[in-house]
């Protein structure tokens, strides 16, 4: 039997914390989503004042992530007229987010486990959430 490692609650946990403290730092709500090696939702939060439409976008820039394994903002880029990936958005029934803000959750060896996805400001804000939130994994 092959056992796959995966994020579980209490790593969600940690890193929802550490994104809570840097969008605390930066003075933005947001919504900081997990998702597991599958792409499924581990744990939400919604800060007080965060937008409710940025709530499926978190969780979907945590799909887009683990799903690519690979930054949201990478695809952005390729995801333009005429670049190789023109559409992709349209992709896993529209789940697919190109913006910053979505970050592979990795082991030190480089296994992908989960993905992080933060919305509710600037792309440069989201991402900056979105790597403090991954560093504390």
């Amino acid at each position: 039997m092959r056992t796959i490692e995966s994020v579980g609650l209490a790593d969600a946990r940690r890193v929802i914390a550490a994104g809570e403290a840097e969008a605390d730092r930066q003075g933005q709500p947001m919504n900081i989503a997990v998702v597991d090696a599958g792409g499924s939702l581990v744990a939400h939060i919604r800060q007080d004042g965060g937008w409710m439409g940025s709530v499926d976008i978190a969780i979907n820039k945590a799909f887009t992530a683990r799903a690519f394994d690979l930054p949201t903002a990478d695809l952005a880029d390729n995801a333009q007229p005429g670049q190789q990936f023109y559409g992709i958005q349209e992709s896993n029934h529209g789940r697919v987010m190109v913006f910053a803000g979505g970050i592979p959750l990795s082991t030190p060896d480089g296994g992908v486990i989960g993905a992080v996805g933060v919305s509710g400001g600037t792309g440069e804000q989201d991402a900056a959430v979105a790597k403090v939130a991954a560093a504390a994994l």
